[in-house]
């Protein structure tokens, strides 16, 4: 099939889970010999290295400069009703809409827009055209503000509701219009059935699980690891609250006991509020392996968030021990007890940990349970024929035909 797919980042590198599921399915289905057109609007431009790993995957890569986060454009579009803030933010780009519809002038099997947030450049062009498309969305985003509403000011936190508010109304908007939708988990496909009325289409988070088959943890290593991205509020409040309430009890039973912190976008800040020398500040890896190979449990305080969590899939796939809550395992059909242990209250992850670090045993009982369930249940490979089918359906039902374009400026890598 051919098909354009856009996406308001670039896939590369994988700073986040999304990054991640989207640089995945990419190679997935480029490998099953797809021909995709990725269109990225980029606040970035392109590294040598990005396009290294992404333009032998693509019949084209093109990618836009997205305006910046503080243009006054994007404060005064705050202002305005129809849009929520991120669906401003993402949008508003004329450069990418002039863009788009040049592109609807080929024949395309498939279009494929990522996020509703980013849906507002295409809306005008599809309905013109009466094009279906599929939409994919990775979280249910009016309830990603509960991260961050406690950490807001005051003042600012009756705006925040009033944006969640506005983005309740855009999601039914865009959901609406969708061919297909694709969720992450069955919980996010079950509440955008309720939102539109129509079925949601599975398509999982996923683990390239070859590339963590040879990890073996260090269960008497006494490290535990969390990894995360730190542009997301969710990651912030975990470490927080594993730094504040849940480490000191752990300390208190077990000194030795380290936490090492990776991830993208490290607050330089946390390195002086908490100074204790058994905190590794990592930062941002390329590759986890050799310190999931030194690592013990792979700890997740999650308290917030939706979807499926790529990291947490990650570390069962290396055989790492999960520790988390609730929420660390949103979107995994996972039991617990057999495939990791887990609370929602400080004092009980405190104790978890404790005990299991006295426990090889049972580390190992969780080690090979857990890799079992994601080799089994969350390959990428499995994702990339879930994603398939639902490409497969959209063109049995409403194929798209279009003349193609007599405009070759597009035929080429554009930045």
């Amino acid at each position: 099939m051919r098909v354009l797919w856009t996406l308001p980042y670039l896939p590369w590198p994988t700073t986040s889970g999304g990054k991640s599921r989207q640089y995945h399915l990419l190679r997935s289905l480029a490998q099953r010999g797809h021909q995709i057109t990725l269109l990225v609007q980029s606040k970035i431009p392109p590294s040598e290295a990005a396009r290294q790993a992404l333009e032998p995957l693509l019949e084209r890569l093109i990618v836009l400069p997205r305006r910046p986060l503080h243009s006054p454009l994007n404060v005064l579009a705050a202002l305005y009703v129809g849009y929520p803030m991120r669906a401003s933010v993402n949008g508003l780009a004329p450069h990418l809409r002039h863009c788009f519809e040049h592109l609807l002038d080929e024949h395309w099997d498939v279009i494929q827009i990522e996020h509703s947030y980013s849906f507002q450049p295409f809306e005008r062009a599809l309905q013109a055209r009466g094009l279906p498309f599929v939409l994919s969305e990775h979280t249910i985003e009016s309830a990603a503000g509960d991260a961050c509403h406690d950490r807001l000011p005051l003042w600012l936190r009756p705006f925040n509701a009033f944006d969640r508010w506005r983005y309740r109304h855009w999601e039914s908007r865009v959901l609406g219009q969708a061919r297909e939708v694709v969720a992450v988990s069955p919980s996010d496909a079950e509440h955008i059935r309720q939102m539109t009325g129509n079925p949601a289409s599975l398509v999982i988070n996923g683990v390239d699980c070859a590339h963590f088959h040879d990890i073996h943890p260090s269960p008497h290593s006494q490290r535990l690891l969390f990894v995360g991205n730190f542009e997301h509020g969710a990651s912030l409040e975990a470490v927080e609250w594993a730094l504040e309430d849940i480490l000191p009890q752990v300390w208190q039973s077990n000194p030795a006991v380290r936490l090492a912190v990776v991830g993208y976008g490290l607050p330089e800040s946390w390195k002086s509020r908490w100074t204790d020398p058994r905190i590794e500040w990592v930062g941002y890896l390329p590759d986890l392996r050799e310190l999931q190979r030194h690592s013990a449990i792979f700890f997740a305080p999650l308290r917030y968030g939706g979807g499926s969590k790529i990291k947490v899939l990650e570390a069962m796939a290396a055989g790492l021990p999960v520790v988390t809550t609730l929420k660390g395992v949103s979107g995994l059909q996972v039991n617990l007890g057999e495939h990791y242990l887990g609370s929602d209250d400080a004092d009980q992850l405190a104790l978890l940990i404790t005990q299991l670090l006295n426990q090889p045993w049972r580390m190992r009982q969780l080690s090979e349970a857990a890799r079992q369930f994601v080799n089994d249940r969350h390959d990428w490979s499995i994702a990339a024929a879930q994603l398939e089918n639902v490409h497969a359906r959209l063109t049995q039902r409403a194929p798209i035909r279009a003349e193609p374009s007599s405009n070759g400026l597009l035929s080429r890598s554009a930045e």
